[in-house]
């Protein structure tokens, strides 16, 4: 897997990697160029949080972030003024697919263990209502059309109206209608 490096030098590298690049040599490699840094820096910790309020998982998230990045890094320009709407988008698209792919998954295994923060809670009960709960919400998102989850998904991760509106490529103001209509076809699709 591949890994960001931050050096102490200020500058961003990668190590490189067979099969794309920008370099025309099929790889990913040499430094980073400062925008694409202080994109990253600016942005690496929403496109986190947008995708572990979808998938619940740190390491998950922070997989899905990574490739955002560095699918950003190797089609767009690292100053596009769209970088941080189209980020905020793609986490939530990657992350929907990532979420989709483990329903598969577990599906065909059948078999979940509680989760880990099973021996901090005191009563079990709790422990096993509250992994339902999250379980059967995200399972709730993988359903919903694409759109709808990624709205939901990137405004209860703490994006503003403005921010989502440019990430979906949308008016501000139809923000609040299109969540409502998400909201709705969630508590549709929970019942």
């Amino acid at each position: 897997m591949l890994y960001w490096r931050m050096e102490t030098s200020s500058s961003m590298t990668l190590p490189a990697r067979a099969g794309a690049g920008p370099d025309g040599a099929g790889h990913l490699s040499g430094t980073i160029s400062p925008a694409f840094e202080e994109l990253f820096r600016t942005e690496y910790v929403r496109v986190v949080a947008i995708a572990h309020r979808v998938l619940g998982d740190q390491a998950e998230a922070e997989d899905v972030a990574q490739d955002v990045f560095v699918s950003f890094y190797r089609s767009h320009p690292a100053n596009a003024p769209y970088g941080p709407a189209w980020l905020h988008a793609a986490a939530a698209h990657a992350a929907l697919n990532a979420l989709r792919g483990r329903d598969r998954r577990s599906r065909r295994e059948a078999a979940q263990a509680l989760p880990v923060d099973a021996a901090a809670v005191d009563d079990p009960s709790e422990v096993v209502a509250a992994s339902e709960t999250r379980d059967e919400v995200r399972a709730v998102l993988g359903r919903l059309p694409e759109r709808s989850a990624a709205l939901l998904a990137m405004r209860y991760s703490g994006l503003s109206y403005a921010e989502i509106a440019a990430a979906l490529d949308v008016r501000a103001s139809s923000v609040g209608t299109l969540l409502r209509r998400a909201e709705d076809a969630f508590r549709r699709e929970l019942r």
